[in-house]
This record gives C-alpha cells, sequence and structure tokens, in this order.
C-alpha cells in the first residue's frame, strides 16, 4: 500500500489525517512536502513532541547559539519558544496551501500554551494570545487543555476570533463543556467564517487505564470489556457531535462556520495484544479528524483497512459497553478525571525536562 492510499483513502470517508509530530528536518528536508502530497492535512504539536525534537536531537543547537549571540540574557523558556515558533511556522507555510483549499478547515498546525496554565483562566487566555500573534499565521491554532480553568479561555478565544485546538479531553462530560464553550464563542465572534477549532478526544490511555482497574477488580465479566472501553467512548462522543451539529447547526450558522470537528488522539496503540492499527480502523466518519504518530501513520499506510464509517457501527453496544463498567462498580468518570490531570501533569514533567536540557545547552554555550 503506497503512504498516498491510506490517508486518501480516509478523506474519501471524509476524516481528515493530521500528523502528531514535528521537528525541524522534517521541514527542511523536504519530507513534510511529500508528505501533504500525499494527503496529510495538518500537524499537531504538545511539550512532549517538542521535549523529543529538541532534547533529543542537535538539530536546534545552531539555532541556538545564533539566539544567544544576539541576547545572551535570553532564558530558557525564551529560547525555546523562539525555536518552536520557527518550526511552527515553517509548517505553517508548508501547509498553506491545504488550509487555502480547504477555505480554512484543514491545512492547520498546533501550538499550546504552557501547561504550567492548565488551572489558571486568564493566564491562559492572554498566553494564547501572546502565541497567537508571535506566530502570526492564519493556519495556527492554540492548544488548550480542557481542564475546567480552560474552559472559558476556550470560550472567550473563539469568541476573539483565535483558533484553539481543545487538548486533554477524556470523557463525554469533557466533551459537552468543551462544545459548548465553543458554541458560546461563535455567538461572541464577529466572523464565524474565520475560526477553526477541534475537539482533541484522546484514545488508548482509556483502554489503558480501564485495563488496570479491571485487573484489580478481578471479575471474570470485566474481562470481556478488555480492549473495548476507548473505542465505544468514542462512538458515544461521536455520536453527541453529530446531534450538536448536525441540521440545526447549518440552520443556525449560515454565515459560514465550520463544525468543531472531533480529532481523535493519543490512536497509538499502547497494548501490543492489539492491532497496531485499532484506533485509527475503528474511528473512521465524517467531519473528524485523526492525529497519528508517524509510526502509527506508517502502519496504517502499510496494512491499514478502511471499512467505511465505523465510528457509526455498533453504538448501541458503545453504550452498553460503558454502561456495562457501571454495573461492575467501575468508576468511568473517576478514571477520565484522573487521567486529564495525569495528562496535565505529563506534559508538565516533559516541559519542565525541555526546559532545562535547554539551560544545560544555554550554560554549555555561554561557557
Amino acid at each position: 500500500m503506497s503512504q498516498r492510499t491510506g490517508m486518501l483513502r480516509l478523506a474519501d470517508r471524509g476524516q481528515s489525517v493530521w500528523l502528531d509530530y514535528i521537528r525541524r528536518d522534517l521541514m527542511e528536508s523536504g519530507e513534510l512536502a511529500a508528505m501533504v502530497g500525499g494527503g496529510l492535512k495538518g500537524m499537531t504539536s504538545n511539550p512532549s513532541i517538542f521535549q523529543k525534537a529538541i532534547a533529543g536531537s542537535d538539530l536546534y543547537d545552531d539555532d541556538l547559539a545564533t539566539l544567544l549571540a544576539a541576547d545572551p540574557d535570553a532564558g530558557p523558556s525564551t529560547l525555546f519558544e523562539q525555536l518552536a515558533i520557527v518550526d511552527i511556522r515553517l509548517a505553517a507555510d508548508e501547509l498553506l496551501s491545504v488550509y487555502e483549499r480547504s477555505d480554512g478547515a484543514d491545512g492547520l498546525v498546533s501550538l499550546e500554551v504552557s501547561p504550567h496554565l492548565a488551572h489558571d483562566t486568564e493566564a491562559t487566555i492572554v498566553d494564547a494570545h501572546r502565541l497567537w500573534a508571535a506566530v502570526d499565521r492564519p493556519n495556527l491554532m492554540i492548544k488548550v487543555p480542557a481542564t475546567p480553568a480552560g474552559i472559558p479561555a476556550i470560550e472567550r478565544l473563539i469568541g476573539d476570533g483565535v483558533n484553539v485546538n481543545v487538548t486533554l479531553m477524556f470523557s463525554l462530560g469533557h466533551y459537552e463543556a468543551v462544545a459548548h464553550a465553543f458554541l458560546r464563542g461563535l455567538e461572541q465572534t464577529a466572523d464565524p467564517s474565520r475560526i477553526a477549532s477541534v475537539a482533541s478526544f484522546f484514545v488508548s490511555r482509556v483502554d489503558t487505564a480501564v485495563e488496570a482497574a479491571i485487573e484489580q477488580l478481578g471479575d471474570p465479566r470485566a474481562d470481556a470489556l478488555a480492549g473495548k472501553v476507548a473505542v465505544a467512548n468514542s462512538r458515544v462522543t461521536y455520536g453527541r457531535f453529530q446531534a450538536l451539529f448536525g441540521d440545526d447547526f447549518e440552520a443556525n450558522w449560515g454565515r459560514g462556520a465550520f463544525p468543531q470537528r472531533v480529532l481523535w488522539a493519543s490512536t497509538s496503540t499502547k497494548n501490543p495484544a492489539y492491532s497496531d492499527v485499532l484506533y485509527v480502523e475503528e474511528l473512521i466518519g465524517p467531519h473528524t479528524v485523526n492525529t497519528l504518530p508517524p509510526a502509527t501513520l506508517e502502519a496504517f499506510e502499510d496494512h491499514g483497512e478502511v471499512r467505511g464509517d465505523t465510528l457509526c457501527d455498533n453504538v448501541d453496544e458503545a453504550h452498553a459497553v460503558l454502561d456495562e463498567l457501571a454495573v461492575l462498580g467501575i468508576d468511568f468518570v473517576e478514571i477520565t478525571e484522573q487521567l486529564q490531570d495525569a495528562g496535565v501533569q505529563a506534559f508538565i514533567d516533559s516541559y519542565d525536562d525541555l526546559i532545562d536540557t535547554i539551560a544545560t545547552k544555554r550554560d554549555q554555550l555561554l561557557a
């Protein structure tokens, strides 16, 4: 199967493929351009991705030296941001043609506000506006977590005309809060046709957490749910998306507004007992995005199948799977709240590790 085939076959079903990865050589080598030619429609980043890119290579050392030569007093967080902005701009420029062909629905690149601001509404808004202005690209998305503090920030940013990628959603409750924040924001914006937003719903981590709970439960009935909960959770959420952004949305937002698409995130398979393309093949449907890390995208292009709109398959069974968790005494809401908290902390840890690495490189260069 060619690289082109898999992404374009998903596009035939109304699903866009974005790459969950960024690194300087991807743009400079022409690899990103080739992927865009093969059907790639966007990119996402997060603190963990930048940590691996900058701390795990020497690709940025020359730029770091140049920045320090210009401003020896620049701190490590400032240096990181300057390095990241270059990457985001390069990627955004490469994807601009996709953005223009899709009238702004695709061709987007995401940059996250500092994870340390996840519980501070006003600081998140300020940081998002600052990054939006600093990158200065129409096809930028600012990533904001779906924490309780993030929800009002999302509404305000949408109202202010900022593209938002809402991240770290794990439950239907998270999704409901995000979708309604988006709709409230649209009511406040002068030109809704200029707004692009996605709701990033995390998948594989749900199965990992639920399987740990199943193992502790020690109930044979629960064993049958292993490997089913993440897909069921996603399908139930997709059903809610269809209800919120169906015909009524089109009627109410005839000014050219785009629906806030659901984006499937964390789609690499963690359990080796499952297919390495499980969370691609089972989550196909119109008006959605799947953001894939390179290994998962490569696996799907090699042996992935497109069997139709699988998000619409076995919806009643999906509801039954989630209901069975409650019957067995597994508190799924609590699990998803813990996953969100852990996700915020994981991004904080990656960000702090990255800043420490840049601080060390900075000291070495200045010495």
